[in-house]
Order: C-alpha cells, then sequence, then structure tokens
C-alpha cells in the first residue's frame, strides 16, 4: 500500500465490484456467493470485514509485508559482498555453487534477482538463427567430437592457448587437454588417452583443419607428410579403424562447440581461483579431478547400454601407432638421414634392407625414432655427421685442405691483385735474381 492508494489484485477489485452491488441491495450475499464461487459462510466474513474496514478489508492482510520465509538482510548483504569480493562475473547457478561451499545457502533464482537489483549481472538475450536439432547417438563411444578451443584461459593481459576437447555424442562424456597451439602432438595425445580410458570409437567429427584431414590443394598432396591422401592423425585413425567425418560449420559439431562454453567458463573461473598461470598446472587441473566433475554433472544417460568401444588389446601397440611417419632411402654407408640426424643401421642377417631402398622412420609422442622395413623394426643407432665423413673415408678432409692450398699457391702470381701490387712483385723479383 503507499500513501493515500490501495494496491488491489483484480480478484480482489472483483469482490469489490460484487460487494458494491451488495450494498447497494441489487445482489443478495446467495448471489454473492455463487459469483465469487466461495460459500455462504465465507461471504458472509468477507461482506463483514468489507462492512467494516472499507476496501482495505479485502486486500489481503500479507499484502506489503516481509515474507517468513526471506532470508535476512544481514545474510543477503554477506552474500552480495562476497559476490562483489571474489565471484565477480560468474553466473547465478556457478556463483551459488561456489557459495555453498563456502557455507551460504541459496537458490540460483534468489541469488540471480540480488544480483540484477544491485545492477550485478545483466544477460543479454541472443538471438539464433533457425537449425533442425540432430538427435544424439545411442550408443556411448559411436561418434566422438574433436576440436581444439583458443581463448584465454588465464587472463586478458596472458596470451591465448588451446585447449584440445573431445567430447562423446551419446552421453556428453568429455575430456581434454591444454596446448599452446592445436597440432598434431596434442591431437593424438588427446585421443590416446581417450582410447586408454575406454576404448577405440567408431567415428570421429572434425573441422577441416589440416590437422585431421587433406587440404584440398595440389601443393598439400606433393608434400611428403600427407602421403597417402592422409595426415598422420588420418592415418592413425586409419590403422586404428575410426571413420573421419568433415564439419563443414561449427554447428554440425555442435555438442563439442557448446562443451567450449563450460570451459570457457567454469575453468576459467577456476583457474582464477587457484591462481594458475601456466600450461602445465592447468593440465594438472584438468586430470586431478576438474573433468570428472564436470561428468558428473553433465554427462547424460545414453539410449542404449550397449557400448560400441572396441577393445584396444586388438588393435597393437599405440605407441606405433600415435606417431609420425616418413619415408627415407638408405644410403650406400647403410645410413638414414632425417631432419638433419642421423642413423646407422647395424648389421644383421639375414639382410632384410639395401641400399637405396625405403624405409619408415617413426617419430613417436615421446621424442624417440625408430626405423622400419615392412613392420619389422631395424637396429639402428644416432650417429653424428663428423662420425659419418670419418668412418667412410678418415683421410678425406685433411687431402681436400691439403689440395685446396696447393691450387691457391699455384695460382696466386695469376689473380689481378698479384699484377697490380708492386710490394709483391718486388719481392718475388728478388727470390729469383731478377729486377
Amino acid at each position: 500500500m503507499h500513501e493515500g492508494r490501495i494496491l488491489m489484485s483484480q480478484k480482489e477489485r472483483d469482490r469489490k465490484v460484487i460487494l458494491s452491488g451488495v450494498v447497494e441491495g441489487k445482489l443478495t450475499l446467495v448471489g454473492a456467493s455463487k459469483k465469487l464461487k466461495v460459500s455462504y459462510r465465507q461471504i458472509k466474513r468477507i461482506y463483514k470485514r468489507y462492512q467494516r474496514a472499507g476496501d482495505l478489508g479485502l486486500v489481503h492482510g500479507n499484502c506489503g509485508k516481509a515474507s517468513h520465509r526471506a532470508y535476512r538482510e544481514d545474510f543477503k548483504q554477506a552474500v552480495l559482498k562476497l559476490y562483489r569480493e571474489k565471484y565477480e562475473g560468474f553466473g547465478p547457478t556457478l556463483a551459488c555453487e561456489k557459495l555453498g561451499d563456502e557455507g551460504y545457502r541459496l537458490s540460483d533464482e534468489t541469488l540471480r534477482l540480488w544480483l540484477m537489483s544491485e545492477g550485478l549481472w545483466d544477460k543479454k538475450r541472443q538471438r539464433k538463427g533457425y537449425r533442425k536439432r540432430r538427435e544424439r547417438r545411442a550408443c556411448f563411444g559411436d561418434l566422438l567430437q574433436l576440436d581444439g578451443s583458443h581463448h584465454r584461459w588465464f587472463g586478458e593481459e596472458n596470451p591465448a592457448y588451446c585447449l584440445m576437447n573431445v567430447v562423446d555424442d551419446a552421453t556428453g562424456i568429455t575430456l581434454s587437454l591444454m596446448s599452446e597451439e592445436e597440432t598434431t602432438e596434442a591431437a593424438m595425445v588427446l585421443l590416446k588417452r581417450w582410447v586408454e580410458r575406454y576404448g577405440v570409437p567408431n567415428e570421429l567429427y572434425v573441422d577441416l583443419k589440416n590437422v585431421y584431414v587433406l587440404p584440398n590443394t595440389p601443393q598439400a598432396e606433393k608434400d611428403s607428410e600427407f602421403s597417402g591422401g592422409l595426415t598422420h592423425f588420418g592415418r592413425a585413425c586409419e590403422k586404428l579403424g575410426i571413420t573421419i567425418i568433415k564439419a563443414y560449420s561449427p554447428q554440425a559439431k555442435g555438442r563439442v562447440e557448446r562443451n567450449h562454453a563450460v570451459y570457457q567458463d567454469r575453468f576459467v573461473k577456476e583457474l582464477k581461483l587457484r591462481q594458475i598461470r601456466t600450461v602445465e598446472q592447468a593440465n594438472a587441473l584438468l586430470v586431478n579431478g576438474f573433468i570428472e566433475g564436470l561428468n558428473r554433472k553433465f554427462a547424460k544417460t545414453p539410449s542404449s547400454e550397449m557400448n560400441a568401444h572396441r577393445a584396444i588389446k586388438n588393435v597393437g601397440n599405440l605407441d606405433h601407432i600415435f606417431c609420425w611417419n616418413y619415408q627415407r632411402i638408405v644410403q650406400p654407408d647403410w645410413t638414414v638421414s632425417f631432419f638433419n640426424q642421423h642413423y646407422q643401421i647395424a648389421k644383421m642377417k639375414p639382410l632384410i634392407i639395401r641400399p637405396k631402398q625405403s624405409v619408415t622412420v617413426r617419430k613417436h609422442l615421446d621424442g624417440s625414432v625408430t626405423l622400419w622395413s615392412q613392420n619389422q623394426r631395424l637396429p639402428a643407432s644416432k650417429i653424428t655427421q663428423r662420425t659419418i665423413i670419418e668412418k667412410i673415408r678418415p683421410e678425406a678432409k685433411q687431402h681436400a685442405s691439403s689440395s685446396l692450398s696447393q691450387r691457391a699457391r699455384k695460382n696466386r702470381s695469376k689473380t689481378p691483385w698479384s699484377l697490380f701490387n708492386p710490394d709483391w712483385l718486388s719481392r718475388q723479383s728478388k727470390q729469383k735474381g731478377t729486377f
């Protein structure tokens, strides 16, 4: 109630109109009870209160009073103070979870109303175009969605890093790691962790980055890295029997894109609370409970109980699957050159490789390099360039330098400098006895 005014609901205004008709004699209490759909005893009590207090008697007695179930004012101010000091920018749902850990229990809707009244939260409505929803796959492991999220995870003042994220389409179960860029190594490490934990999935949804699929350019076909029409990551998936599906828009792999938003909200705030500023510490936080917490909260139950993952015991050694494969030619001294490094193939019986033949060089995730021929590993060791020269012909370097010096001395008198240098000509004439 305001000064000089009475606030009435529609129900209370209807009662005033009908009871005014009773006062004027146009309507009986029996007729009024039927119109208001109340009993005769109830209409008598309402009419009596109306005669005694007028319009104010029709207004509910608790109107304008605080609810008995309302939070205390000191509790509200303590929550708002803590939000300003520690959780500013957190959404109402996440802020309620954090406040609950500190002993302040309240609903997210209550906190949202409090924050809006204080001007601390103003979520703008985002209108999006129409898109038909694709139903989730029925089985866990039938389809995974893999993508990298570039974001300033450690604050706006720090550089951006890439969070590699893989999400199961049926359940929403996620697994992630942080890297400096969206690289082949990061994608391999993440998929290997998934395979080791859950098994081999059937299909993988990826975008058109050349980390995952072959670029549609003539130059890419000539590049040795894309030999066979596959990237290194694509070749690893082929060995595991994983079918790669290309996504031509972000909406096509919308589950992993939406999961990025969860990380960019919750993970960023968790890093801020723990004052984490390095990639190593962020990855330690991911594997030590953060990912499990997200899966417990957001994972869905699949429509089918069947697990579509295949066991890893039948796919072979994962260290020889998740690696880079290159083709190199064996030199006459039984060495192989690989990115400015040289590897000596040891003598073996029987001989399975000879000079001028091609071998496969595998670079593994741990940085080691191995040589293979027809799926058989070759005994090889890393050597230096100097060792190779001395082993072939120890006197080659010395002979080359000495012969070069003789030719230089022989041709020195024929140079233009000697012909136009009087001092040098005088010394040569004295040595020969002529001038």
